[in-house]
């Protein structure tokens, strides 16, 4: 009987849903956009309802448009967007707010606070993350500081906390299982990644209540089922994890030293170090790649907060371009940027600069500049700020890179991974499969099911589809990132 694995990608512009055959080829996929609304300068939210509502459709479509019924799925992994919090009802299920999404930036007066005291230095110790709206403790205690009633009904033991994945767990299962996996867990601020557990004193520090946290498990491991009631049959439940490490084991980064980059709203580089956790010097986050049977796997990861949003910026906001494809074409048109940059800051700068208040800027312009040389420039700041994180990388391990894989929707653009390769001065590889945040999920539900073994046997599913080999001259690519530098510099004073 063939093996059907369903993988949920809730990410943060579009849900999705891919079906793998045992052979993790694709069966069939389903995605709808996600919406976002911006309330306030530096304000992110979507609708919780949205949310979970498009979730469910998209698997009710990727099963009809494979002919399957929910009975002949053999297990279903989810992979979420990080960060992203929700707080609800544990008794209706109603959210109190909408989702505040990892973009957010409300608390950075309260964060900058915060992290100049001593509990700064704690949070990196246990953590391995730093204090910023970022992550998900500012978000949880602003909503029960501002939503009417949510104090009170925390310390009564009346709310729920939950990441996308366990928001959406806690209403497949009709409320039988609050929980969520220890790489989630890792991006709240309150997970000490040491002692895998949650931890008393940030959560005082935080004002959250422990009643309002989910049980962390393995991320492969039995989850519950979605209920039979959405699809006439039960599908267990048997992985969950965030999209970013997700996106390690699709992408076989299984091994201390390899390292991928996901390209999609953001950009996010993972290096795995085994069981080694490395604090990072140069303003990198130490976390969790993975946990499986009770082992733990570190990484080091290198945020970007905007990279194919900044396209979006130009296609929807500027209309510079009707499609984001379009953006290789204009890229292709022109030599170079006349020395443009745009440095997209749009809700501040990630690592390693991790500067809440800055702004984007685009610095350089003369009459020599254009359309084609602005989309270039921002094609060209995904390519930048992926060297700043890889920079930092090799100097806290001392172990250059030698290979990054890529993946994300913005993959597809030969022209900028070209661009990443020249300017890193190591070869790019696309996988065949650049879903693999959902491949990721649907090999570690097939793992706990028993339908692989071990993670070798995960990695050897990874088929190459075309390598980038660095062209640019050394003395060029140097040129061009010594601009970039001056560029950020200047947002930053």
């Amino acid at each position: 009987m063939t093996a059907y694995l369903l993988a949920i990608d809730q990410g943060t512009t579009n849900s999705r849903v891919i079906i793998f055959d045992g052979q993790m080829s694709v069966v069939s996929h389903h995605e709808l956009p996600l919406q976002q609304t911006f309330p306030r300068n530096g304000w992110v939210e979507q609708d919780p309802q949205e949310l979970l509502t498009n979730t469910l459709q998209c698997i009710e479509s990727a099963l009809k448009k494979a002919n399957l019924t929910a009975a002949m799925i053999t297990a279903c992994g989810i992979a979420n967007q990080r960060e992203t919090t929700l707080v609800w009802n544990k008794h209706t299920g109603v959210p109190i707010y909408p989702a505040i999404v990892w973009q957010d930036r409300r608390t950075s007066d309260y964060c900058e606070q915060k992290a100049q005291s001593a509990l700064g230095t704690y949070v990196r110790e246990k953590t391995g993350l730093m204090i910023d709206p970022y992550f998900s403790a500012s978000k949880i205690r602003w909503l029960l500081e501002h939503c009417k009633g949510a104090r009170i009904a925390a310390d009564r033991g009346e709310l729920l906390f939950g990441t996308v994945d366990t928001y959406l767990l806690w209403h497949f299962t009709h409320g039988k299982r609050h929980a969520t996996d220890v790489t989630n867990a890792a991006r709240t601020l309150l997970f000490n990644i040491q002692a895998q557990k949650w931890d008393n004193y940030l959560l005082q520090q935080f004002e959250i209540p422990e009643s309002l946290l989910p049980e962390v498990l393995d991320s492969a491991a039995h989850y519950g089922e979605i209920d039979a009631s959405y699809f006439g049959h039960a599908i267990p439940i048997t992985a969950m994890i965030g999209d970013q490490q997700s996106a390690c084991i699709g992408q076989a980064v299984l091994t201390p030293g390899t390292i991928k980059g996901t390209y999609g709203t953001g950009c996010f580089v993972l290096l795995n170090t085994g069981e080694h956790l490395i604090q990072s010097r140069n303003q990198l986050l130490t976390t969790v790649a993975y946990r499986i049977k009770g082992e733990l796997t570190y990484c080091l990861e290198g945020s970007i907060f905007s990279a194919g949003s900044t396209i979006k910026w130009l296609r929807d906001q500027l209309h510079f371009i009707g499609t984001s494809a379009d953006s290789e074409k204009l890229a292709r048109s022109v030599t170079n940027t006349n020395q443009v940059y745009l440095v997209p800051a749009f809700t501040g700068l990630s690592a390693p600069y991790w500067d809440s208040r800055a702004r984007g800027a685009i610095v350089g312009l003369t009459f020599n500049a254009g359309i084609a040389e602005i989309v270039r420039a921002g094609l060209e700041s995904v390519a930048y700020q992926t060297r700043d994180l890889l920079e930092a990388m090799n100097n806290d391990t001392q172990k250059p890179l030698t290979t990054l894989r890529v993946d994300g929707g913005m993959v597809m653009n030969d022209w900028l991974l070209q661009f990443i390769a020249d300017l890193l001065n190591v070869p790019v590889e696309r996988p065949q499969c650049t879903e693999t945040t959902a491949l990721g999920a649907a090999m570690l539900a097939g793992l706990q099911i028993g339908l692989y073994q071990t993670l070798e046997e995960l990695a050897s599913l990874w088929r190459l589809e075309k390598r980038f080999e660095p062209q640019m001259p050394a003395f060029e690519s140097e040129n061009l990132y010594a601009g970039w530098k001056q560029a950020v510099k200047r947002v930053l004073e």
